[in-house]
């Protein structure tokens, strides 16, 4: 049983690579969005043998089998920049518990709405293929399907530019004032001289 905004999320149109059937403990699923793509942590809880089982986009991340504390924390890293995530698991009544995930020691949904004022997404379309383009404001780093994009800056006379390239296409985000002070700078991904729309958060 999860509860709250970071309660995970079924879904049943995608096949994982590995069956469902082993899967007979899975409790909890959730999705994350970070720089380098979108993540999907899956939580198995086999409150009568003990088992938690913690798998990564697929990927088997820790296995432990009999423990005898059904409740706790289980602790592990997430996408390229290793983020450190964590899944507790507390009672909440006899037999029934409740599993929450936090990631940099923040709840999802707290990690989430910080994440949105911290970072730009943008998802377009090239040469039959698409781009999730993420822009890390702190650091201004470019992300790129899951790989960290080589840029250069320059300052323009309304702004900066971070140039870039995907393919054969030359890409840039500029960064002008917006003359707001709530709003702040406000970012665009412009891609052969065309503006893409920004993911609203």
């Amino acid at each position: 049983m999860a509860s709250g905004d970071d309660s995970p999320i079924f879904e049943d149109d995608e096949s994982p690579p590995y069956s469902l059937e082993k899967m007979t403990d899975l409790v909890a699923v959730w999705e994350v969005a970070l720089s380098d793509g979108v993540h999907k942590i899956e939580f198995e809880h086999g409150t009568t043998s003990g088992k938690r089982v913690v798998y990564v986009d697929g990927k088997e991340e820790i296995r432990k089998e009999w423990m005898f504390k059904l409740v706790g924390k289980e602790t592990f890293c997430v996408g390229a920049a290793k983020t450190k995530a964590t899944i507790s698991i507390d009672p909440v009544r006899a037999f029934a518990y409740e599993y929450t995930l936090e990631i940099n020691g923040k709840s999802l949904k707290k990690y989430m709405e910080n994440r949105s004022k911290t970072t730009s997404t943008w998802v377009l379309h090239l040469d039959s293929e698409d781009f999730r383009v993420v822009l890390e404001k702190d650091t201004m780093d470019v992300w790129c399907n899951g790989k960290k994009m080589e840029t250069a800056g320059e300052f323009v006379d309304d702004g900066t530019e971070t140039h870039f390239n995907i393919g054969n296409h030359d890409c840039y985000i500029k960064a002008v004032s917006s003359g707001k002070r709530k709003e702040g700078i406000i970012h665009s991904l412009i891609v052969d001289n065309r503006e893409i729309p920004e993911i609203l958060k």
